[in-house]
């Protein structure tokens, strides 16, 4: 009963903050700290799809937070968004071992409000995140001679006004619109307009994005340039800008890079699968550097290649693969180690796996699991931790499973495809893809039933398969793969 009474206490406390004071810009971060140390995607380094998400979730939130900040804004509308949220143990007062074994959970919420005190309030109740320090904040009480002069303050009638008038109450048309659940048609229906002038805006830098990837392939006579984040059209011709100079300035360090890709991410250095890595943030010089490197980086390289069949040797003939898309970007020197690791605690358990007995099948490294598992696709996902003699009776019992799941996977990419093309060419799409974070099932369960619908909204548009709506900043439309 205390419980009850202090939390009916607490919720009277926080509505009486509502009505009475407003929250800053500044204030509304503070407030939002504990927020942002749960879902910042840097501490995601290791779950790309996972960060993804924040990353995306993040921006539509601040976009909501901006216009909340912006004077006479009213036009809201419910914005939908899921974060990754890192837990905490609540007895662990040591901020890095305060994680419990899965590391993070799922959390989905609406935002309607029209304040910046009740939407951050909001987000931290949505999270589990304590309240209490919002109550502290030092927030501006609105003066009593302001409030009356306001010209646009809205009338609150009595509930009996709109039962004996017949006039409809706006706050239960607000509580209704919110109930429904969006659908794919009244989403684009509301934010066509919006997505096709911003397409209409980025066509340009999109031509000339396309360009200077042609231009610097041809010349630089790489296999590919690709980029980590779904950065904005107008970020990757600067970041393609910035290679261009380069080439200019220092033409003979770049005589390394043939048949290579080139990936634009957060730091330099060479990845895993062998791809030049160049740093955003980073200046001339650290990519010069890198450049300088590649004979380094190559010879580092052939030692890993080796260090994989060495270690499929030891597990009767599995290949070892590293799948940018479902594993964390690690550098060469990173994914070196880990192999190492795992191949001398391999060699040290002499396991008795006949030569060859498992050609054929595929197996991935992961540094943040305890347990083996097998992916959709077929191939195992191996810890580097993983007990020697418990890896084994694992691969043995699910062997021929995964050989089922390989033989599905190429059945399903090829559907995927046709899907895709099917899908693009009925709705004149100018482009239809997916996020990382999407699997294949989910997007050809997704395409499937678009083409059950009719959409002439989506006619030139560039169509991306998301876990939940949004316009990007270029006029790409954004929708869940599971749409209703």
């Amino acid at each position: 009963f205390y419980y009850f009474v202090r939390s009916c206490l607490e919720k009277i406390l926080l509505q009486c903050i509502l009505q009475s004071r407003t929250l800053s810009g500044a204030d509304a971060i503070n407030a939002l700290r504990p927020f942002y140390f749960a879902v910042h995607p840097d501490f995601f380094g290791q779950h790309p799809k996972e960060r993804e998400v924040n990353e995306n979730s993040l921006k539509r939130l601040n976009g909501y937070l901006e216009n909340l900040q912006k004077p006479g804004f009213r036009s809201f509308k419910p914005t939908q968004l899921t974060f990754y949220v890192r837990e905490r143990e609540p007895n662990s007062s040591n901020v890095q071992e305060s994680f419990s074994a899965s590391g993070f959970r799922a959390v989905s919420f609406t935002l309607h409000t029209r304040d910046l005190l009740s939407t951050v309030l909001d987000i931290l109740n949505s999270c589990s995140l304590s309240t209490e320090h919002v109550q502290s904040l030092n927030v501006n009480s609105q003066p009593h001679k302001e409030a009356k002069s306001t010209v646009n303050r809205p009338i609150k009638w009595d509930k009996t006004y709109y039962s004996f008038t017949g006039f409809k109450d706006p706050e239960e048309e607000l509580e209704q619109a919110q109930r429904v659940e969006t659908t794919l048609l009244s989403w684009l229906d509301y934010n066509e307009a919006s997505a096709v002038k911003k397409l209409k805006k980025s066509l340009p830098l999109r031509k000339e994005l396309e360009r200077l990837k042609i231009e610097l392939s041809h010349e630089l006579q790489l296999s590919d340039i690709r980029w980590q984040r779904s950065w904005g059209i107008a970020h990757r011709c600067s970041q393609l800008h910035s290679l261009s100079r380069l080439v200019q300035q220092r033409p003979e360090i770049l005589e390394n890079v043939k048949g290579r890709t080139v990936v634009f991410t957060d730091r330099s250095g060479m990845s895993a699968a062998g791809h030049i890595m160049l740093g955003t943030m980073d200046v001339h010089h650290h990519w010069t550097k890198i450049f300088e490197r590649l004979p380094n980086y190559y010879k580092l390289q052939k030692r890993l290649l080796l260090l994989e069949d060495r270690i499929s040797q030891l597990l009767g003939g599995i290949q070892v693969i590293y799948i940018d898309e479902l594993q964390p970007l690690l550098t060469l020197e990173e994914y070196f180690e880990l192999l190492n690791s795992f191949y001398n605690k391999l060699r040290d358990s002499r396991l008795p796996f006949h030569p060859r007995s498992l050609r054929g099948l595929q197996m991935i490294l992961e540094s943040d699991r305890y347990a083996p598992s097998l992916h959709e696709f077929g191939h195992f996902m191996i810890p580097t931790v993983c007990d020697p003699a418990a890896l084994q009776w694992f691969i043995f019992a699910k062997a021929q499973e995964a050989r089922e799941n390989l033989k599905r996977k190429e059945e399903m990419m090829i559907t995927e495809k046709e899907l895709i093309n099917t899908s693009t060419e009925k709705f004149s799409l100018d482009r239809l893809y997916k996020e990382p974070s999407v699997s294949s099932a989910q997007m050809i369960d997704c395409c499937k039933r678009l083409l059950e619908e009719s959409l002439p909204y989506l006619q030139g548009m560039h169509l991306c398969v998301s876990h939940f709506y949004s316009v990007l900043q270029d006029g790409d439309l954004c929708i869940p793969w599971n749409w209703k």
